[in-house]
């Protein structure tokens, strides 16, 4: 009995021992001499270890956003009165500390909250950590990922609106410029290539008023909420976004840093994500031409690669190129889909996911690559008419003009049409050399199936020509958004002015970061100028 009990206290005081010996890791506690160092402490506990080291622009680093963070928060903390200013200069001569000795040689470029603070600590002493006051790595960390997200985000934007400026001026060269489009993979009726260009154009005109958007939502400020319900300092949230260049505030503390968290990046994620399925499929319609003997639409040959074995051989490299990322673009939107789906409120795993996935380097590489694709695009008009002449595309203008222009009801004229083009393949006649007397027939026959009391074709052959004409055809289409040549062109204007205000759109909030990283810089170096 005593030896049963002697264990059991054994026991106990094991399990006692270890709940107290055993703690959590404190990243402001060990010690790391490198940025190196610091980064695999890091790792080696689960805390968020940066990727973007040194990269600079939209994949700043985390360090200097931390320190951005850092100036920022010593700002308000004494404009407030929370610190009072003797305190907000030294901790501002902390801050600035950190940064100069990173500049240093063997200086140390942590990303984690509380190595940098270590730093600060080391340097003025424990009153460093005063600027921690009212926040916590959630709202510094969010704060971060949104600023990394808008970086990212305008940076596709720049990409996107290079490739519609590219398309807009391939397309202004081409109003007359007479091409196939296709249904179902199967020709279906001429257009412009103009008119075709502009098509996609206007979508991605559509991804820029998405972005316009998705940037109204995600440029809120989560900072000065703490962990998710705010602290009990009187912290000026306001003052906080604007020094860090958001345009105000994210205002539901839970929803600042654990919430949205989850929309707003799968927001950007559908915008690429939808893009990239447009750029595949613009790609496979110039790569579908390089199926043929004698395309009319390739890439100059500069811009193509020999095969090894097969000297005729020229390989469309920047195609495939090109469709693999927007491939990787489609995978990686639904990954950052995935690493939220089924995940509780709070956790790690969706809040960096569009970032640690790559999602937006892939897609501002997609347009690279798309622009690169048109920049080496060579049209050759006259094959594309002799592609258009060699089938029967303008078959519904017979029905259209006979409805049009003599009241013949157009399930007749389709059916006449429709016999033509039967005929016309098994014989093998082209609409420029089907016999006028062979039409006559085949209209009295159509008209004849239907009981129509007109059996003679009322075109006579002059007009039964034009009206297969792929010209005449496109020239002669009405309304709004048709591929007639002054309706191309009012959409090209259109679209050259939508495009400006859309790059004037982006330079406004481009200076609004930077008026923003002035001013926090400006009101710093105030404290830092006193702390001297």
């Amino acid at each position: 009995m005593n030896f049963r009990k002697n264990l059991i206290h054994l026991a106990v005081a094991y399990s006692i021992f270890f709940s107290y010996g055993v703690q959590a890791a404190n990243t402001a506690e060990l010690p790391c001499r490198t940025t190196a160092e610091c980064a695999a402490q890091a790792e080696k506990i689960g805390a968020t270890v940066d990727k973007h080291s040194g990269k600079g622009g939209a994949y700043e680093e985390q360090f200097s956003w931390m320190n951005r963070i850092n100036k920022a928060s010593i700002v308000m903390l004494t404009e407030e009165g929370v610190v009072t200013p003797k305190l907000g200069h030294l901790i501002a001569g902390g801050v600035q500390h950190v940064i100069d000795q990173a500049r240093q040689p063997g200086g140390k470029r942590p990303s984690d909250v509380l190595q940098v603070e270590k730093i600060m600590v080391d340097k003025i002493g424990p009153q460093a950590s005063l600027i921690h006051s009212g926040r916590s790595r959630q709202d510094m960390y969010a704060t971060y990922r949104l600023a990394v997200l808008r970086a990212q985000v305008l940076d596709y934007s720049d990409a996107l609106n290079k490739v519609r400026e590219r398309m807009l001026k391939i397309a202004e060269k081409n109003v007359d410029t007479l091409v196939p489009a296709y249904t179902n993979g199967v020709q279906a009726m001429p257009i412009s290539y103009a008119h075709y260009l502009l098509a996609f154009s206007a979508s991605f005109e559509r991804d820029a008023q998405r972005i316009h958007e998705l940037y109204a939502r995600l440029n809120l400020s989560p900072m000065g909420t703490a962990v998710l319900a705010n602290s009990g300092w009187p912290l000026n949230r306001e003052r906080l976004a604007e020094l860090l260049g958001f345009d105000g505030l994210r205002e539901n503390s839970l929803d600042a840093g654990q919430v949205s968290t989850f929309d707003i990046p799968l927001e950007a994620a559908g915008i690429a994500s939808s893009s990239a399925i447009r750029v595949g499929a613009m790609i496979g319609d110039i790569h579908t031409q390089y199926h043929q003997t004698r395309p009319w639409l390739l890439l100059e040959e500069g811009s193509t690669y020999t095969s090894s074995a097969m000297p005729q051989k020229r390989n469309p490299g920047l195609l495939m190129r090109t469709r693999e990322s927007a491939s990787d673009v489609v995978g990686l939107a639904n990954a950052t889909t995935i690493r939220a789906h089924n995940v509780t409120t709070g956790m790690t795993d969706y809040k960096a996911a569009f970032d640690s996935l790559g999602l937006f380097t892939s897609a501002t590489q997609m347009f690279k690559r798309l622009d690169k694709v048109l920049a080496a695009l060579v049209i050759n008009p006259e094959r594309a008419m002799e592609e258009l002449d060699s089938d029967w595309t303008t078959s519904m203008e017979l029905a259209d003009t006979l409805e049009r222009e003599y009241k013949v009801p157009f399930r007749i004229g389709h059916s006449f049409a429709s016999l033509i083009v039967s005929e016309a393949r098994k014989e093998g006649y082209f609409p420029k050399n089907f016999p006028y007397a062979d039409a006559q027939k085949l209209f009295t026959q159509a008209a004849r199936k239907y009981k129509w009391e007109l059996e003679k074709l009322p075109l006579d052959e002059a007009a039964f020509r034009a009206t297969l004409s792929p010209r005449a055809m496109v020239e002669s289409r009405k309304g709004t958004g048709g591929p007639q040549p002054a309706e191309v062109k009012r959409m090209l204007a259109e679209a050259q002015k939508n495009l400006k205000s859309d790059r004037n759109w982006m330079t406004r909030h481009r200076q609004h970061l930077l008026d923003a990283d002035a001013e926090l810089d400006k009101a710093f170096g105030k404290l830092v100028k006193a702390a001297n």
